[in-house]
This record gives structure tokens, sequence and C-alpha cells, in this order.
């Protein structure tokens, strides 16, 4: 039987992304949840509660979902927590990692260095690629009606946090933009040997979607 706050976590979750995207369902935090357990057995290291919380909870406080305000989801989850008889210790810890944990355009985030903010940042990032990354990247892309791909729309640079979530470029510019560079950003020897494998496939995917993308343009250019 698990800890009856991680039960209850699971449930205020379930509830708060009812109805959410595919691409940030239950089905992600659940993989996030079970891959930040495997990625601290494997480095043997790191609180155990603390990492199964902050992974449940790490997308009720993406500022994508509470129109742009970066804090409003940590207290939410904060206030959840300690609501639930959680130690103010071990919540203000969680609430840390679940408000630097998401990408934001890559810009650096040493706001904190736990192990267990690397294991839950990892865990997150590694569903932000491979076969399921694409797919999630898909979803979303056509959750916001954006473009699937336009050779005339250049990747860009972020400057901060904001410009990178108001973005509405073409999901192919996603790949180079964000999930390309994740390999390169693992913090644990786990991460980053699973990185390794889902960034070779994504790589492959690019190669095969330019090759049929751009098969007319290479036609009349030859």
């Amino acid at each position: 039987m698990s800890d009856p706050i991680i039960e209850k976590t699971v449930d205020f979750v379930r509830q708060q992304l009812a109805g959410a995207e595919g691409g940030h369902d239950w089905s992600h935090i659940e993989r996030v949840w079970k891959m930040a357990g495997f990625i601290r057995e494997q480095e043997g290291q790191g609180d155990r509660m603390t990492i199964d919380l902050a992974a449940l909870l790490h997308d009720i406080a993406d500022p994508k979902f509470n129109d742009g305000d970066e804090e409003k989801g940590a207290a939410l989850a904060f206030d959840f927590l300690t609501g639930n008889g959680l130690d103010l210790d071990r919540a203000g810890h969680i609430r840390s990692i679940i408000r630097y944990v998401s990408y934001r355009g890559g810009l650096p985030q040493d706001h904190i260095q736990s192990i267990e903010f690397q294991i839950v940042q990892d865990a997150d990032r590694l569903d932000a690629m491979g076969a399921i990354g694409i797919a999630r990247a898909f979803n979303y892309g056509g959750h916001k009606n954006r473009p699937i791909y336009d050779p005339g729309v250049p990747v860009r640079e972020y400057a901060d946090p904001s410009a990178y979530h108001a973005s509405a470029a073409p999901t192919i510019n996603h790949f180079h933009e964000k999930l390309l560079r994740l390999k390169a950003l693992m913090n644990t020897e786990t991460g980053k040997k699973i990185a390794r494998e889902r960034h070779a496939f994504m790589l492959q995917f690019l190669e095969q979607f330019h090759r049929e993308a751009d098969f007319f343009r290479r036609e009349n250019s030859g």
C-alpha cells in the first residue's frame, strides 16, 4: 500500500488535469512519475517521497497552464501538500522543484540543484524525447492549431521564458528549439543513457520527415 499522501496526490492531480490536452494528461504524469522512480533506483540516491510528489505535481506548476503565471501552480501544490500534513521543509523543496523544472526556452535554471530536482527534471525531459516526445509535440501543436512545418519560419533563440511560451512557431521548429537540445541537458547518468537512444530516434524521424516534406523542392532544384 502506498503512502496516503501519494494516493491523495494522485487523485488531486487527476482532478486538476481533467480535460488536459493529450500531451500533458494523466498518462504523461504517470510516465514521468514512474521514470523518476526508475532513475532514483538506478542512481541510488534521492528522497523517494520528495521525488514521487514532485513528479506527480510538476505540470500543475507549468506557466502555460496558468496564463503565464510562474508562481500560481507552485503555490497551489504547496498549499495542497501542507494541507495534507506534509512537513514544511519537504513541501517547500517540492514547491521549488516544480517551480523550476520546466524547460523555459532552455535558459539556465540554477535556482535549485538538488538530486531530487535533477531526477524529476530528467524524467520530465525524457518524456519529451523519442517516439513519445514526437507524438506529444504534434499533439500539442495541433491543440494550438500550429502548422506542422513551414520552411519560411526560421528556428530562433528566445531571450526569456515568456517569449518561448508565447511562440507560435511550426511544430518542426520545436524539435530544434527544444527537443534536440535535451540530450545535452540531462543531469543524471541514467537520464543521459536513455536520452542518447531517444535523441537518435528523433534524428532519424527528422531525416525522413525532411526527405518527404522537401521532396519536390529538391527535385525542382535538380
